[in-house]
């Protein structure tokens, strides 16, 4: 229901479903495999650097407008480490309040009233408000099961006059695509051809199987147009410390920080120290997080499928998106129903795909995503609950 005295941009946004899918996990004792948190905490030596940092007084006071020069040192590090990016840590990186401040300061530095920002869809909700609040219009290129792939001649003929930016999420939230080499490069000569900016957040960047992660500011032409945008909260399991930056060429940075500044202004300074340490971790950290990822994607998608889902298997992130067509009584049901009734039918908590969507149809209101972030036992049990869902 449409709220009464919010601004008319965000008359339609409502409670986050977020919000009302954990609490009704907490309230019926259900397994929460909807939100997208780890139910286990990073590795003890990050969290110890943070407990350090705030002993020791290092961040407990405003950290600089930018961030505090090793974290901003250690990302531009990263960059290199991994892509061969090179960053000037002290004008081509912006620390955040997480990735969702970075897309919302990004968004409201960018876009003037009436500019077009096409993303393709089901979309993390977060774009759709952002660019709704900076006054910009969202249009959507659908990627659809069962490989969620995009249509890029679709993509071609979404771009207007009025197009300002082209919104990227790869690792993709909530299908878990990963965009290829092949369809980044159309992506990028369509930008350069359009003379468009691209933000690109990449959060699940480390969370990959068995494909790579290339990020859209490595091709040609685009480093001059990219803002990239990432995150500690997934790679790291801190997803509470919120602590995200955003990196590209300084003119654009600096347009990112005169809208950060009068949001949060600065954030998470002690975290910032420890998540600085955490990107310096070995590669043998980042192979240990994929193995153990690519683990628990199978052990539940293995389930689901068991329990009659339709399982489309993610290359990325760490959900799995499925349908409930042809699942016993479920045949025909929508996909927000299905997700409100199943704490009470079997314990277990998700998250309906159609929420990601501005006007979804038949097939997008019957996907379902689950979350395998959670301990082996936790997902085994789910499996367990999930099994009994036709009798239930």
């Amino acid at each position: 229901m449409p709220l009464t005295h919010v601004n008319s941009r965000l008359a339609n946004a409502g409670t986050s479903i977020f919000a009302e899918m954990s609490g009704l996990a907490a309230e019926t004792g259900s397994i929460n495999l909807g939100q997208g948190f780890p139910d286990t905490d990073g590795p003890a030596e990050i969290a110890r650097a943070a407990a350090d940092a705030v002993l020791a007084g290092r961040g407990n006071q405003y950290p600089p407008g930018r961030g505090i020069p090793e974290l901003r040192e250690a990302v531009a590090q990263h960059q290199k480490r991994f892509y061969g990016i090179t960053l000037d840590p002290g004008a081509e990186v912006l620390v955040t309040a997480g990735a969702t401040e970075a897309i919302a300061a990004a968004l409201l530095a960018l876009i003037e009233p009436g500019d077009e920002v096409i993303a393709f869809e089901p979309t993390y909700d977060t774009y759709a408000a952002c660019v709704a609040m900076a006054g910009g219009r969202h249009v959507a290129v659908p990627l659809r099961p069962p490989g969620f792939r995009p249509d890029l001649e679709a993509l071609r003929a979404a771009v207007t006059p009025r197009t300002r930016i082209l919104l990227l999420n790869s690792p993709h939230n909530p299908t878990g695509a990963v965009l290829t080499r092949e369809e980044l490069a159309f992506v990028a000569d369509l930008a350069v051809e359009r003379d468009l900016l691209v933000i690109s957040d990449e959060v699940y960047e480390h969370l990959v199987y068995d494909v790579e992660h290339v990020p859209v500011s490595t091709l040609p032409g685009m480093r001059e147009r990219t803002l990239t945008i990432s995150s500690g909260g997934k790679t790291f399991s801190f997803t509470g410390w919120k602590v995200g930056w955003v990196t590209g060429p300084a003119d654009l940075v600096s347009a990112v920080l005169t809208a950060k500044q009068f949001l949060t202004y600065v954030s998470s300074g002690p975290f910032q120290y420890a998540i600085a340490e955490a990107l310096r971790l070995p590669d043998d950290y980042f192979d240990g997080l994929r193995r153990e990822l690519r683990h628990k994607r199978d052990l539940l998608s293995d389930g689901l499928r068991s329990a009659g889902f339709t399982v489309y298997p993610p290359d990325g992130t760490y959900f799995v998106t499925t349908s409930i067509q042809g699942l016993g009584d479920t045949n025909g049901a929508d996909g927000l129903e299905f997700c409100r009734n199943l704490p009470r039918r079997c314990a277990v908590a998700a998250i309906p795909n159609q929420v990601f969507y501005q006007s979804p149809d038949a097939e997008a209101r019957s996907l379902v995503r689950f979350a395998f972030c959670k301990r082996t036992d936790v997902l085994t049990e789910a499996v367990n609950r999930l099994a009994n869902l036709t009798s239930a």
